[in-house]
């Protein structure tokens, strides 16, 4: 399942604005900093397989990714109809409806806990063989899981070669310390996301239950929400040690409507936050994720080597 440089060079020829040179092998490592784009930012592109995205990845010359779920669990052969999502629409689900999603559901479970980690070996060679790490993979633990299954979930995050998993952050303390616990476990990191309910202490609870909880901090929606208690300047002072990555978007303060705009036209201090990052030489990855309105005549490709570059120079 390698991707050979013919089939690259296939991928660069359907997207216009690259060159041949965007296929060769990436290196997003600038001045020290680890740069890197969560897979969630091509949602948009016609394929979005995990064979596609590492073609969109290195047309973009970015070496490290945070991998979504859906792809990874598909490449590994998960059942399709087994995400539970069936039936969606307005309205309260039917009877039928939630009955299929309980189905999927344990579907989903009994696969998990009965594959093997093969395919998730070929995955991380795959990417690594085209010179992308994939340093967290959102396979998000979750309450309803089983032990079996949430000893899956790391062991895939393991397989690929990912230092963390990516979750939601919650303030359920017993949730917190039983993925803290697995994290431990399996030598990894659980890393919380957070949204615009995202302050200075947003993460108290997750860093209290386990060592091995740490902040997969948006600082894009840590600006939207207000900068709560402190601003991501000293939210990164504070906790640069319990920071396994972080998502960079340029957004506006509440007082100028949270809006999510192309970078450089928010408030976001990206260029800050990098530079603190390469000043002090921490070494988290700091994660590019594609949330603005794509232009008219462009596409996620498009726009993701225009944060790049943006990154690019603000460490220059």
């Amino acid at each position: 399942m390698n991707i050979t440089r013919r089939e690259f060079g296939k991928l660069a020829a359907a997207l216009p604005f690259t060159s041949l040179a965007a296929v060769e092998r990436p290196n997003s490592k600038i001045n020290g900093v680890q740069l890197g784009v969560i897979t969630y930012s091509y949602r948009q592109m016609p394929d979005t397989s995990a064979k596609a995205l590492l073609g969109y990845i290195v047309a973009n010359g970015i070496s490290a990714t945070e991998l979504m779920g859906d792809p990874a669990e598909a490449f590994a052969g998960a059942p399709q109809n087994g995400r539970g999502r069936g039936g969606r629409g307005r309205g309260e689900p039917t009877p039928e409806q939630l009955a299929a999603r309980r189905d999927a559901r344990e579907t989903l479970r009994k696969w998990r806990t009965s594959t093997s980690m093969d395919k998730y070996k070929e995955l991380r060679n795959m990417y690594e063989d085209a010179g992308v790490r994939i340093y967290a993979l959102k396979i998000e633990p979750t309450p309803d899981m089983t032990d079996d299954e949430m000893d899956y979930a790391f062991s895939a995050g393991a397989a690929v070669g990912a230092t963390h998993l990516t979750l939601e952050v919650t303030d359920d303390v017993p949730f917190l310390k039983r993925v803290g616990g697995f994290a431990e476990k399996h030598r990894m990191y659980a890393a919380y996301h957070s949204h615009t309910q995202g302050g200075m202490t947003a993460f108290d609870a997750a860093f209290a239950a386990s060592k091995a909880n740490m902040a997969n901090v948006d600082f894009g929606h840590y600006v939207a929400g207000g900068n709560k208690g402190g601003t991501a300047l000293q939210f990164l002072q504070k906790f640069h040690g319990r920071i396994a990555s972080f998502h960079m978007k340029d957004r506006t303060t509440p007082e100028h409507g949270a809006k999510n705009l192309p970078w450089g036209q928010g408030e976001t201090p990206i260029r800050e936050i990098l530079q603190m990052v390469k000043k002090n030489r921490w070494t988290m990855p700091a994660t590019i994720e594609l949330e603005y309105d794509i232009p008219q005549g462009s596409d996620a490709v498009k726009e993701v080597a225009k944060c790049y570059q943006f990154c690019r120079q603000a460490l220059m």
